[in-house]
């Protein structure tokens, strides 16, 4: 089970801490994603991070404004957001998975997903 929680409502150039708790999988063998859905658009990739930690990736949009991390010891997936855009409202969903690296940026990719939390940017 994945359990996003940290959204919310922030004005322009704010900032917001996602975080998703993992329970029922073997965490730290996972890779562990970020997706986000906008109204009336697909939902689409925004980070991940490698069951290791040592492999990060990002959409362009978010590079350097977006830091993912993990906590393998408490099982939590965290997404910073930084900088935020209104660009950057949606619904965001954490997601496990074991994809390989061609799959990374995929929702294929990933076979465990949580119901999604809001994330709402004004301008």
């Amino acid at each position: 089970q994945l359990q996003a929680s940290g959204g919310g409502l922030v004005q322009a150039g704010g900032s917001l801490r996602l975080s998703c708790a993992v329970s029922g999988l073997t965490f730290s063998s996972y890779t562990m994603g970020w997706f986000r859905q906008a109204p009336g658009k697909e939902r689409e990739f925004v980070a991940a991070m490698s069951w290791t930690g040592g492999g990060t990736y990002y959409t362009d949009s978010v590079k350097g404004r977006f830091t993912i991390s993990r906590d393998n010891a408490k099982n939590t997936a965290l997404l910073q957001m930084n900088s935020l855009e209104p660009e950057d409202t949606a619904v965001y969903y954490c997601a496990a998975g074991r994809p390989i690296t061609t799959y990374v940026r995929s929702s294929s990719g990933y076979h465990y997903w949580g119901k999604g939390t809001q994330v709402t940017v004004s301008s």
